[in-house]
């Protein structure tokens, strides 16, 4: 197979390999999905041969993101997304909670949407200084 980017096109396409190899394998520990680190070192290594060596760090065999390339904003940008779904997990989890649990249909999806948007403009305005979990003093839940 031929592919033919510009090396924009190509850089952009290497932030999104990575990006996609992270959120795939950034929290299983040995239990990774190797076919994506294989096609990262692939593209990794096709960086280095087309002169793109600050992107690119060779480790024997193996070609990975230099930490020139991890530092460079890529971290970023993932941390960015995973705010946005961070809050807006948590704005559904607790409009489900608020209402109940109940199962979400046409007849309750207006409510559950409108629930949603309190909880992700107190979110916008004040992150989670807002949140609060009662405990009880003697030691249970």
């Amino acid at each position: 197979m031929e592919l033919k980017l510009t090396k924009k096109q190509f850089r952009r396409l290497l932030d999104m390999a990575y990006i996609g190899n992270w959120v795939l394998n950034s929290a299983r520990g040995q239990d990774r999905f190797v076919d994506y680190d294989l096609v990262q070192n692939l593209l990794f290594t096709r960086a280095e041969e087309e002169g793109m060596d600050s992107l690119a760090i060779r480790y024997g065999s193996v070609c990975l993101p230099s930490p020139a390339y991890v530092s460079g904003g890529i971290h970023e940008a993932i941390a960015d997304y995973e705010d946005a779904i961070f809050f807006r997990i948590l704005a559904e989890e607790l409009a489900r909670r608020d209402m109940n649990d109940v199962p979400i249909d046409e007849s309750n999806m207006e409510e559950l949407n409108r629930r949603m948007d309190a909880y992700m403009d107190e979110f916008e305005a004040h992150g989670t200084d807002h949140v609060m979990v009662e405990t009880d003093e003697s030691g249970g839940n």
